[in-house]
């Protein structure tokens, strides 16, 4: 096993080949350049990197989620196969700045939800929703709301669901945080 016991030897080397597989089909044409054209070489550094960072982007992301979700840093470093020290250095997040999004001088009211962790962000955005409030940020932690005169929806969906509820109506908020993106759309 690997991942401090999490996930088997079968199953990393499913993901293993599953990033190597996206990172060769993604560039049109790629895979098959290889076998004639030297840039096609330059090419797959492009594509290696992009999946390098993609790759780097989820697990501080991963790792976020499970600190919301209560997990400790020497649960974390276990898994990592580093010390609590060492994953609290490399992946804590700084405390925030001015917030992304400051309220508007002459725009609606927004407030800060906080702290929230997985299991209570949503609850906490029904209620908001209710009383006429919508996400317009998050991050660790926390919900940035805004205030309107009308009742809301709010969503968490895995990554891989935005056409399906696009189409239905909901609206993406942010980024996303892997594994979950957040969409918000009015109360019919």
């Amino acid at each position: 096993m690997t991942g401090g016991s999490l996930i088997g030897a079968a199953e990393a080397d499913r993901i293993r080949e599953s990033i190597a597989s996206a990172v060769l089909a993604a560039p049109e044409g790629l895979a098959a350049s290889l076998e004639h054209d030297g840039e096609g070489y330059l090419r797959l550094v492009a594509a290696a990197r992009v999946g390098a960072e993609e790759s780097s982007r989820l697990l501080r992301e991963a790792i976020q989620g499970a600190r919301a979700a209560g997990h400790s840093w020497d649960a974390v470093g276990g898994v990592l196969g580093v010390s609590r020290q060492a994953a609290q250095q490399r992946f804590a997040v700084k405390p925030p700045s001015p917030p992304a999004h400051p309220e508007p001088a002459d725009g609606p009211e927004r407030r800060v939800i906080t702290p929230v962790t997985a299991f209570t962000e949503m609850a906490a955005l029904e209620e908001a929703g209710r009383g006429g409030w919508h996400l317009v940020d998050y991050g660790p932690l926390r919900l940035v709301v805004e205030a309107s005169d009308r009742t809301w929806e709010h969503r968490r969906a895995l990554v891989g669901q935005r056409r399906r509820l696009t189409t239905e109506g909901w609206t993406r908020v942010g980024p996303g945080s892997f594994p979950w993106h957040y969409y918000k759309r009015i109360a019919p």
